[in-house]
């Protein structure tokens, strides 16, 4: 069965998925911070990157992109006097830019660090985050810690662990770090580590000025400037909690789901995948409870089985949540694929917004 061969990957990724260590690094390190309209959040993530250790010569770049809900004074207040932390006000916003690729820019192009970590203000970090992130991107041109994702709600639940378990069930990660196939990518933008000499060469965020999903776009970027990237479980030194109601996910997984997918055929190809994988054996389970059916039972109690199985190994590797919430993987996937619907149905429309913004930058071409 497909859905014992993808547990069985994702078992293996596990096994292989780097872990930062408790280390120094002697480097100059610019910690990178786009924020607007974050001021319910933005504390706890700066408290956490002023209390970092082992980076003697780091910097920290807050660039307020246009908030209008007192961000900047939050700022202010958290980071007092300490010399690391710079406030940054940022320049309105060009044609043909996103937002945050338009931030991450002007924070770059602020320092000449030969390591840049971006981080998200809902992404909180262990006192040896920074330093452990940057002794893994030895050999690397970007790497991509992924935090543990907090989820409080059900909606939350159900859908926000479908990030890891993506990756780490259906990518093999020593291939990804191996190849220069620009498609064989995943990148996570709520805390990146880049290489200078590398994301310089890639082109910067204004290579990726019109993504929505800049992390990967930046990610394919470094590796067809021919540098590696690599994943890691950053469970260990990071967590974030992406969205805080069903309102806030919905709203930002259809904002950026199209651009997940080459095509509508594509993405109709990988949701009805999905719905054969897990939600299949379901109907056949409760099929075979309506007939009596031993075949139909046995196929779908089996199937739904390994499909929680796979949950279970993803979680276990990533810091997440096991039970109960593995066994709703059937009704995550529905979710998911509802949300692609949505996010396909709405770009078409051209009704995408984030943060009070069009999707689509102005000068970025027609839609989809």
């Amino acid at each position: 069965m497909l859905a014992g061969v993808f547990t069985l990957h994702a078992a293996v990724n596990a096994r292989l998925l780097r872990r930062p260590r408790d280390t120094s690094y002697p480097d100059p390190v610019a910690v990178l911070l786009p924020v607007r309209d974050e001021a319910r959040r933005v504390a706890p993530c700066l408290r956490s990157l002023l209390a970092q250790r082992g980076v003697p010569e780091m910097s920290i770049l807050v660039l307020d992109d246009g908030s209008t809900d007192g961000t900047a004074d939050v700022v202010r207040e958290v980071a007092g006097d300490d010399p690391r932390v710079r406030l940054i006000t940022g320049a309105p916003l060009p044609p043909g830019w996103l937002g945050k690729p338009h931030a991450c820019q002007q924070l770059a192009d602020t320092t000449s660090a030969g390591v840049l970590v971006f981080v998200d203000a809902d992404v909180v970090l262990s006192p040896s985050a920074i330093a452990g992130a940057c002794g893994l991107l030895r050999g690397f041109g970007l790497l991509s810690p992924y935090p543990r994702i907090v989820a409080e709600s059900w909606g939350e639940r159900l859908v926000q662990p479908l990030l890891q378990w993506s990756w780490l069930t259906f990518l093999p990660l020593r291939a990804l770090e191996r190849s220069r196939r620009p498609s064989l990518t995943a990148a996570g933008g709520q805390f990146l580590v880049v290489d200078r000499a590398a994301y310089a060469a890639a082109g910067g965020h204004a290579a990726v000025r019109a993504s929505v999903l800049e992390d990967i776009a930046l990610a394919r970027a470094v590796k067809r400037a021919g540098r590696r990237i690599a994943l890691a479980d950053g469970s260990r030194i990071a967590s974030c909690r992406m969205y805080g109601s069903w309102g806030e996910l919905a709203a930002g997984y259809t904002k950026s789901l199209w651009a997940s997918f080459g095509s509508r055929s594509g993405a109709a190809a990988v949701v009805g995948l999905l719905f054969l994988v897990y939600v299949v054996p379901v109907l056949l389970l409760v099929y075979g409870l309506v007939s009596w059916s031993p075949v139909a039972l046995l196929a779908g109690g089996v199937g739904y089985a390994l499909g929680a199985l796979g949950r279970v190994v993803t979680a276990t590797a990533t810091g997440g949540r096991r039970w109960p919430d593995a066994l709703t993987q059937p009704v995550s996937v529905v979710l998911f694929g509802w949300l692609v619907a949505r996010s396909y149905r709405l770009r078409r429309a051209g009704a995408l917004r984030w943060r009070d913004r069009p999707v689509v930058p102005a000068g970025g071409g027609p839609r989809g």
